[in-house]
């Protein structure tokens, strides 16, 4: 049985439509539990106890909006200290409006979510181009539904993108479920988290 946790912020509600379609895809595949939670909503005991951990975010000015990096710097990044995300799995989607007929920062947001999902030593599960939806949804790391016309005019986002989403879902889930209570990868802190935290606040003031 796989907890999948899927995280994301939403500013216009397509990001949130994304998220609800990765959520009832992972929720397909037998075995598997999902909670779906807003950035400023989610908790570090939530993502501690999970077994997959989805990030989602529209772009915003070119890069990941502030509220799920503030997330990253402040929960994933307690349990970096002390590995406790190493080898559990990991995914990222994002929205946009795609102005001027391109990606609009999509692939530096996506990138930037996934490098920290990388530096805590998780498994990172890409959307590629033989996945179900993906050539209207995939950009290779993850998802991106686009919601805007070439002058950004307001179109929201397709039941086909929202497809792509839901098979992604169920492709993360089905990666957590093989992987879930297996130790592939090694573990190096052993110093207990109160002490980590006290010595890494004590360098970076």
């Amino acid at each position: 049985m796989a907890e999948v946790l899927i995280v994301y912020i939403s500013m216009f509600g397509n990001t949130q439509k994304l998220a609800q379609s990765i959520a009832e895809g992972a929720a397909s595949v037998a075995g598997t539990t999902v909670t779906l939670r807003t950035a400023e909503s989610a908790t570090i005991d939530e993502v501690r106890q999970c077994d997959a951990l989805i990030l989602g975010s529209p772009v915003h000015m070119g890069m990941l909006d502030w509220r799920i990096k503030k997330f990253i710097d402040s929960s994933v990044y307690q349990l970096w200290l002390v590995d406790e995300l190493v080898g559990k799995v990991a995914g990222v989607f994002a929205t946009g409006g795609g102005y001027g007929n391109a990606g609009s920062g999509v692939e530096l947001t996506q990138i930037a979510m996934l490098g920290s999902l990388a530096e805590c030593g998780m498994i990172l599960v890409p959307f590629p181009k033989s996945a179900p939806g993906s050539e209207v949804t995939g950009s290779r790391w993850g998802p991106y539904a686009r919601s805007g016309g070439l002058r950004m005019e307001p179109d929201g986002i397709t039941d086909a993108m929202l497809e792509g989403g839901h098979q992604y879902g169920a492709s993360v889930a089905r990666v957590a479920a093989a992987l879930t209570g297996k130790e592939l990868l090694p573990r190096g802190n052993h110093v207990p988290e109160g002490e980590i935290l006290k010595a890494f606040q004590s360098v970076n003031g």
